[in-house]
Parts: structure tokens; sequence; C-alpha cells
């Protein structure tokens, strides 16, 4: 890690926040940009208010890397709620139906997981931020606005269930799920109830990984109040892509934006390091070639 105060032009890295419940992913952001002193910073992944856990902020050159690491693959810890639905599909939302789960067993609820698990094609929760014509599909929803959303794929690896407990007329369900980029948690909830007919909702979520970065690895914001680092931009790249490392001759090439041969590269971002153990660009494989995908010799 490296402190701001050994550096001389402002910290460049990622920062793995423990992202708290009740505060945006931008209040994250909004928080981080007053103690880097620099309004160059961003996130990769959006976590709703009530969530807690991995939120990836890039600060300075290091928000280039940002878009590429949305893309990675995400691990989570929920607890989603069966024999209740509400608007929102999580806890925050008003509820708009109760039917008993008592009847359901375990075995139904391993077959409803797995029918989830794999490839699907899921529709997300209408108060998402997905864009419809324009608009964040939340804002239309606070509009009143009457519309459906498309259905998407991804890929949830794996679906498992931890304990189990029943009170009242609910069954409560802590689980673990690895998915792809763009996979709803509170869609998967919202889905089982609807397949055991008792309708679903996410009462706890928790981020645990975002690519290679887990809580291991993370800070709360106050623990980054008492002493802000980032993880250099170095470290970051070497730890989420593939490496490949130049002489000389490629380092200068690629600086200038100039295309190089390039050896089997494995398939998407590849980060690129010179003979001094700098990061140079992002690069990924194209005809024998290499196609820079974003540039950080300067």
């Amino acid at each position: 890690m490296t402190s701001r105060k050994n550096r001389t032009e402002g910290p460049s890295g990622l920062i793995i926040v423990d992202k708290p419940g009740g505060l945006t992913s931008h209040g994250v952001v909004s928080r981080v940009r007053r103690l880097a002193g620099t309004r160059r910073v961003g996130h990769a992944g959006t976590l709703d208010p009530m969530a807690t856990g991995v939120l990836v902020v890039g600060v300075e050159k290091a928000t280039r890397l940002l878009g590429h690491l949305a893309l990675t693959e995400k691990e989570y810890a929920a607890t989603i709620r069966l024999g209740q639905t509400t608007v929102t599909d999580d806890a925050e939302g008003e509820l708009t139906a109760s039917v008993p789960a008592t009847g359901v067993t375990a075995e139904a609820v391993g077959a409803g997981i797995a029918a989830l698990t794999g490839p699907i094609q899921q529709v997300p929760s209408k108060v998402s931020a997905i864009k419809v014509g324009g608009v964040r599909s939340y804002t239309r929803v606070r509009e009143g606005e009457d519309f459906e959303l498309a259905a998407r794929p991804v890929t949830v690896h794996s679906f498992t269930v931890g304990d189990m407990r029943r009170h009242d007329d609910v069954l409560d369900l802590d689980v673990t799920v690895v998915c792809s980029s763009g996979t709803y948690i509170r869609a998967l909830a919202r889905d089982l109830g609807a397949g055991l007919g008792v309708g679903g909702h996410l009462t706890a979520l928790r981020r645990t990984r975002v690519g290679p970065y887990g809580l291991d690895r993370a800070r709360t914001l106050d623990e980054l109040a008492e002493s802000f680092e980032v993880l250099p931009i170095e470290e970051a790249a070497a730890a989420a892509f593939p490496r490949w490392d130049v002489d000389d001759d490629q380092a200068r090439l690629l600086g200038n934006g100039v295309r190089i041969k390039a050896p089997a590269l494995p398939t998407g971002p590849n980060a690129v390091f010179g003979p001094d153990g700098r990061f140079l660009a992002l690069v990924e494989e194209h005809r024998g070639q290499a196609r820079i995908v974003a540039g950080f010799a300067q």
C-alpha cells in the first residue's frame, strides 16, 4: 500500500472500500474525493444503499481501470425472505403480498435454486439504475409509470443455501451467490419466491468479492479517514488481469500508442508491464497484435 504522505502528485490507485449500509455508492465516492483531495474518483459496480461490502473505488489514473473491473465475477452473501413480496424486491420497499411459506420444503428450495443457477435470462428489478429511453428505471417507478424491462442474459456460477430459519409464516434463507456482472441478487430473491409460489425478497446483502478483491483487502471509511492509502495501480492491475512483461523497445512503442506483435494472450484485457515494473497499458490480442484498450504510460 502507498501512503498519500509519500506521494508528490497525489494518490493513483484503487481503494477497496467496505461500504456501510445506508450510504449510496456515489456517497462513498464523495467521501473519497474529500479524503484524496481530487475529484478524479469513480467506482466499479454500484451497490444499493441497503447493501454493504466490497466497493472498488479508483483514484486518478486508476479510474480508467474501473470499466474493465466492473465486468468481473462478483460474490455475495445475502438473506432471502420467502413468503413476502415487496415493490422493490428488497426490505426497503413496501410490502405488496404475503403468502405463508410454511409448506415450502428444503427440497423445493433446492430445486428452485437449481433452476436459477447457470446461464439464465433475468429481468432486472424495476428500481434498478438501468436506463429506459434515457431515464433511470427507478425514476420511472417513482413517477408511477407502468413499463416492463427486457430480460437479459446473466450467469449464476453458484447459488448455495446455508442456514434456513422459519418464523411466523416466512422462511429466511442465508445464501451465497457467485455470479457474472449485471446479475441482480434482488431479482434472484424475487424469482425464487415466485417459482415457489410464495413470493420473496432480499432482507440483507453483502458483497464479499469483486474479481480478485475481497473483504480481506477492504477498509471502512473511518479507517480511510485515519490513514488514507491506495492499492498502487501496478498491484491492482497485476491482481486483476493476466500479466505480460515486455522489453524496452516494446514498452517504448506501446507508450507511443503503436501496436506491437503479441504472443497468444488470454482472451480479454491483459496488463502490460515494462522491464522496470511500470504498468503501461491494458491490451487485447487482435490478429496477432496487441490492441491497446487503455494506456497508462503517461
